[in-house]
């Protein structure tokens, strides 16, 4: 088994999906008007905090523009501020902002994963890219022992990690937890919650609002701090 660091070095240099490989190559090289100036990370984008977590954050796939350009989970997007707004707010950061990888974000008691570490066409990994980067997400499982609370920011990411769970043996009850904004489950001492992901099309449209989301963030706080 790996080091955590270990682990993220080979995330980054996983070349697993011929379809993702050539889809963050093009996206490097032909950017977005914005973004002219930038030099895209333009690699599988690696988890984010550290492996001494109690809060494990898991969400789908770094954006195109976003992470994909920045080289770090949820930096340099909208659905990044809202999410670093949140664990600001809960204590889970020292600042509410993520701009780029230097910009003095650190993340306290929190780590960031995704169950897919690549930018995917239209923000749809396929079948057989989930099932390549899963083992990913698995090892990390076995690897971030304090983990007491489990974020899934949307179905897919709560499904990803109850399947980790699965594929290693871990309990899962039965029927299979159903996602919803706000709801948890106690899975033999960790504790999964879903949340709406804070992408623009929830955000615009209401379905997420900010104090629905920073609910989510203080009840793990809460949930952390019990003795």
């Amino acid at each position: 088994m790996p080091s955590f660091a270990q682990l993220q070095r080979q995330i980054v240099g996983c070349a697993r999906c011929p379809r993702l490989v050539d889809y963050l190559a093009r996206i490097s090289r032909d950017k977005v008007k914005r973004y002219r100036e930038w030099t895209y990370w333009g690699k599988p984008v690696p988890s984010f905090g550290t492996p001494k977590a109690q809060l494990l954050i898991v969400g789908l796939a770094p954006a195109a523009h976003g992470g994909n350009r920045t080289g770090r989970a949820f930096t340099g997007d909208r659905s990044g501020d809202w999410l670093y707004g949140a664990l600001y707010a809960a204590g889970f950061a020292n600042q509410p902002t993520s701009s780029r990888r230097n910009d003095g974000l650190v993340l306290r008691n929190c780590c960031i994963t995704s169950a897919v570490h690549c930018a995917p066409p239209d923000n749809k990994p396929s079948r057989e890219e989930f099932a390549a980067c899963r083992p990913y997400l698995v090892q990390e499982l076995q690897l971030l022992k304090r983990v007491r609370v489990v974020v899934a920011l949307g179905h897919i990411a709560f499904q990803a990690y109850l399947s980790a769970r699965r594929e290693l043996g871990l309990y899962v009850p039965s029927p299979k937890p159903r996602f919803g904004h706000g709801v948890s489950y106690d899975l033999d001492g960790i504790t999964l919650i879903g949340s709406y992901h804070p992408s623009q099309q929830n955000t615009f449209t209401g379905r997420l609002t900010r104090d629905m989301f920073h609910a989510v963030f203080q009840q793990a706080r809460q949930l952390i701090d019990q003795p």
